[in-house]
């Protein structure tokens, strides 16, 4: 047993991961008081208002104490770990977790990294080789072999050992998917690189368990897990992390920015044919080509024509800001609720880069790996809530944009083609905008240009 001073105790803090957010909730610990941790390694995970994040610690040592327990929200700044640097041993190890232990130090991945590299999940400058960061440490893994060769011998004078595995592989946003649908991910067979456990394999685990649900055509969406109620008339949810951060900006904005909305339906039966034909186009293999692709195109094809909607309102200086960069927001519902992620620079993309961008962007929204650096500066958003069977809506602002495109379901309607009645494809579209630096007249136009390119997607070329 080493005796540990105070000088030797390391607080690490709760760090600001949202570029100004001011709390985040502690979803996970990695480490318990005893384990041996290096400088990198992962020790929690957090949830800010923006995106869930894995916290490195910054130094070598052993844990000393956890400040505060799963589910507490902590204010940035707030000590949440303790770590002794100075390099003994934990208090009162067992001799059996210490054989255990010995092992592990031989194993290379388990190794201190070279050079420290204090950057959070999304931050900091890549380097040039990767390394799995380490799990449990080896005396976390060994104690319940212990306790249970320890519970064998008191029960029946003979042990038998169980097989330590090493902790599962898994994102974190598969991690809360599998305990809110009470799967033991120990038990899940992994289809991913490198053994990694994925969404589909905790939804294929919990199929015995649960009937399964219809596929929803749901950009970035996972279906929400059924809790029971055991008779309870009325079941209440916190409102925190990223819902509770929605809530907010959208009072902000509904009681800050007047909103006006207008609606236009139109005939998209040419953008959908040339929607079937660019995923037959060579340019396009292995991209994933749908309506929304040709909408955003349209979107920032009207957007170059009407720039003046691209702004903003800064209110402190009393001054209309006019960008001539398009970050393009693409509203995302997840199982933590509403986020709006962006694609920087969307304005210089081709159609294929664009094609690419928005595939990322949704695969890594439905993995729950979506960056706080990748929700900021945003300039124009579209909302998709086609995908519900919705027809239109009104939506509201994201905080510091001055205009929001939705997208109606597309569904084959009568319509006059050509002085006959025939069956079209046909959508309706809405356009909030806000009303103190946009008129009537640019709101109008920026929507009739995005009818008209999917009306005759030919004026993507005509009009460039």
């Amino acid at each position: 047993m080493t005796t540990m001073t105070e000088a030797s105790v390391r607080e690490f803090k709760m760090p600001d991961v949202g570029e100004g957010l001011t709390e985040a909730e502690i979803l996970k610990w990695y480490v318990q008081p005893g384990d041996t941790v290096t400088d990198g390694q992962v020790v929690c995970e957090v949830e800010t208002a923006k995106a869930a994040v894995e916290l490195p610690i910054p130094y070598d040592g052993v844990v000393r104490e956890l400040h505060f327990p799963e589910g507490t929200t902590v204010d940035v700044g707030t000590s949440i770990i303790a770590v002794d640097v100075a390099g003994g041993a934990p208090a009162e190890v067992p001799a059996q977790t210490q054989a255990a232990a010995a092992p592990a130090a031989e194993k290379p991945e388990e190794a201190a990294p070279p050079a420290r590299q204090p950057v959070l999940v999304g931050y900091g400058v890549a380097t040039s080789s990767t390394r799995r960061r380490p799990r449990k440490s080896a005396e976390t893994a060994a104690a319940p072999a212990a306790a249970a060769v320890q519970a064998e011998l008191n029960g029946h004078g003979a042990a038998t050992v169980p097989e330590v595995r090493p902790r599962p592989l898994a994102k974190p946003p598969v991690r809360k998917l599998a305990k809110d649908l009470g799967v033991d991910l120990a038990t899940v067979v992994p289809s991913g690189p490198d053994g990694i456990i994925t969404r589909e394999d905790v939804h294929a685990a919990a199929a015995p368990q649960t009937a399964p649900a219809p596929a929803a055509e749901v950009p970035a969406a996972a279906p929400a897990p059924v809790v029971a109620h055991d008779g309870a008339r009325e079941t209440r949810i916190p409102v925190k992390g990223v819902r509770k951060v929605t809530a907010q900006a959208m009072i902000g904005s509904a009681f800050t920015a007047p909103h006006v909305t207008e609606f236009v339906t139109v005939d998209v039966t040419r953008t959908m044919k040339l929607v079937e034909e660019l995923k037959q186009d060579k340019e396009f293999a292995g991209l994933r080509v749908n309506p929304l692709l040709l909408i955003a195109k349209a979107l920032l094809v009207a957007i170059r024509r009407n720039p003046d909607i691209n702004a903003a309102w800064d209110e402190a200086n009393q001054e209309i800001v006019l960008k001539h960069y398009v970050n393009l927001g693409i509203a995302a519902a997840t199982p933590r609720g509403l986020i709006v992620p962006n694609i920087k620079d969307a304005h210089a993309k081709t159609l294929p880069q664009l094609a690419e961008s928005l595939g990322e962007l949704v695969s890594t929204a439905r993995e729950g790996r979506t960056s706080p650096a990748a929700m900021q500066g945003g300039t124009v958003t579209i909302t998709n809530v086609g995908v519900f069977g919705v027809d239109t809506g009104t939506p509201i602002l994201n905080p510091g944009e001055s205009a929001i495109l939705a997208v109606g379901a597309i569904k084959l309607q009568p319509w006059i083609h050509k002085g006959k009645v025939k069956p079209r494809q046909v959508t309706t579209l809405a356009l909030s905008f806000d009303h103190r630096l946009v008129d009537g007249e640019l709101g109008s136009k920026v929507l009739a240009d995005v009818a008209a390119i999917l009306e005759e997607p030919k004026r993507l070329i005509t009009w460039a």
